[in-house]
């Protein structure tokens, strides 16, 4: 007997784990075995109500006096995928998809948008997006720049949601080494050999935090706007004071008799001291701390309208894939007029402001308002009349391209039955970190220039057909999503719905039933698979997959 036993334990060990996995596996592909829905999370912010109600009041009276109807309420699952794309970048799983299906409750996306908010992978996701304007897509200097302890500390930032203003001032007037300091990467990013750009600095301080375009007076007084080269000038020298050392981002202020900052003048060629001035509302500077620190406060000060408005827009053209106002970084100067009740960016930004620079609040008004909850149809977008009026009174939900982080998170996430997050194991978090990074470079960064209005381009159709991602995730096997779905849905109609909810976040349309159906009836084994991985490739490459809508 104990000869037998030991023959047949090192078979039955494969197989019991084997049977373990097809038990896991089936439970995650039927809809009926899906765990009761988890209790949400608490509301992120305070009542949001009455600014959402406002909101939609300034949209009603717009498409009142433009004479048109808007487009009807989206669908709730495509609203699902529409905050799961914006929120994390990446389309729900299929785990995911199911909890929402078997939540019953009230008012499940305003639970499902704070479940989101709090999730870790919002925090990771919009430091991505943040570092194309606060750093910039180039490489830097390697060893006075580290983008990787910069997003580790922005995530962290944003995962406990500090007060946007403090972020703001921290990176603009923070010291101390770029390892450990990582907010001192924001000034860091631009040295090269060495040297301080500080015209640089100078157009991404106003471009980022106040929405302000005043590259142009770096050289000359702007053709358009009212900026003049020695405003320009005067911003610049707010950095004049900083210094790079191999003890991090300082200030030089050891002799105060010497100007911070000289620079050739471009008529004599004779050097000239400028002294650190703010173009406007000096009075908002503090007369003590370092140029920086004064600066910081300045920026963020609670009476500059500029700043609120300015991450307003941003935030809106993050979320619905273009902002309020183009170019997102080139808004008309609001002057010193007092807020205006009838300007959304006003509206928004006094919100903002009063409710402590509250970034995840602003995020779940936008995502409460009723044009982020509309359908991306609309009538005239079959007839041909008043599309660009529906486009422009924000009448239906605009149809943009996904970013290339959006396309490969949805990708790699359509490849997993589980949810992809920080739960995961650290080798399959590696691989999509570094997966990600590989596609965006293949695919195109635009870098600060991510929210402009771009057409797709044949390569990156190409890559998305052709590259060994779209094969890699779409391959059926074992531990993929297309090989346990092929394997373990238990008819064929369920086996679409999963590929469709999987890959689109929706059922699949009588058409399309009637139509692939037939594909799937009578096939087994590799052929079923072969099958399900065709299917796969077909929605990863249909326009449905790349465009958010």
């Amino acid at each position: 007997m104990t000869n037998v036993r030991s023959n047949w334990g090192p078979t039955l060990a494969p197989l019991m784990v084997v049977a373990g996995l097809v038990v896991l596996v089936v439970s995650a592909a039927r809809s009926s075995s899906i765990p009761a829905r988890p209790t949400m999370p608490a509301a992120v912010t305070s009542d949001i109500s009455s600014i959402v109600a406002q909101v939609d009041q300034l949209f009603a009276d717009q498409w009142r006096e433009a004479k048109i109807e808007p487009a009807l309420p989206a669908d709730e699952l495509a609203l699902f995928r529409r905050l799961s794309l914006v929120l994390h970048g990446t389309a729900p799983s299929l785990e995911e998809i199911r909890r929402f299906e078997t939540d019953y409750g009230s008012d499940r996306i305003a639970r499902w948008t704070a479940e989101m908010l709090a999730d870790r992978r919002f925090a990771n996701y919009f430091t991505r997006r943040f570092s194309r304007f606060l750093v910039g897509a180039e490489e830097g200097q390697v060893l006075v720049f580290r983008r990787d302890r910069f997003w580790a500390w922005m995530s962290d930032q944003l995962h406990a949601n500090r007060p946007y203003d403090e972020i703001v001032r921290a990176m603009i007037s923070e010291r101390g080494l770029w390892t450990d300091k990582p907010e001192v990467n924001f000034v860091a990013a631009v040295v090269n050999e060495g040297v301080v750009d500080h015209n640089k600095l100078a157009g991404r301080t106003a471009r980022a935090f106040l929405g302000q375009r005043i590259d142009c007076a770096e050289c000359h007084n702007h053709p358009f706007a009212n900026w003049k080269q020695s405003q320009f000038e005067g911003l610049a020298a707010c950095y004049g004071e900083l210094n790079i050392s191999p003890v991090g981002v300082e200030d030089n202020q050891v002799d105060k008799t010497v100007a911070p900052y000289r620079l050739q003048d471009r008529v004599t060629l004779n050097d000239r001291d400028v002294v650190p001035a703010v173009p406007y509302h000096e009075e908002w500077m503090p007369s003590e701390g370092t140029t920086r620190a004064r600066l910081a406060a300045w920026v963020t000060h609670p009476a500059n309208r500029r700043f609120d408005r300015a991450i307003v827009n941003r935030v809106w053209g993050l979320m619905f894939g273009k902002p309020w106002i183009q170019p997102v970084d080139d808004l008309p100067d609001p002057g010193d007029e007092h807020p205006v009740p009838t300007d959304l960016l006003d509206v928004l930004g006094a919100d903002f402001r009063v409710h402590g620079c509250d970034l995840k609040r602003l995020i779940t008004v936008i995502a409460a308002s009723r044009p982020f909850r509309l359908s991306s149809q609309h009538p005239s977008f079959e007839t041909g009349e008043n599309v660009e009026l529906i486009e422009q009174v924000w009448g239906a939900f605009p149809i943009s391209r996904l970013r290339p982080e959006q396309v490969i998170g949805a990708m790699l996430q359509a490849s997993s039955i589980k949810t992809l997050d920080h739960n995961s194991h650290w080798t399959m978090r590696a691989i999509r970190f570094f997966k990600e990074l590989n596609f965006v470079k293949e695919y195109g960064d635009l870098g600060d220039e991510e929210l402009t209005e771009r057409a797709g381009t044949i390569p990156q159709a190409l890559l998305r057909m052709n590259s060994e991602f779209a094969a890699e995730w779409s391959k059926s096997t074992i531990f993929s999503a297309a090989g346990r779905i092929a394997g373990m849905a238990p008819n064929d109609e369920s086996c679409l719905d999963n590929c469709f909810l999987i890959c689109l976040t929706r059922h699949p349309t009588a058409e399309e039933r009637a139509t692939l159906i037939p594909q799937l009836e009578g096939t087994k084994g590799d052929d079923r698979a072969y099958v399900v991985e065709d299917l796969f490739w077909t929605l990863f490459n249909s326009p449905e997959f790349c465009w958010g809508h």
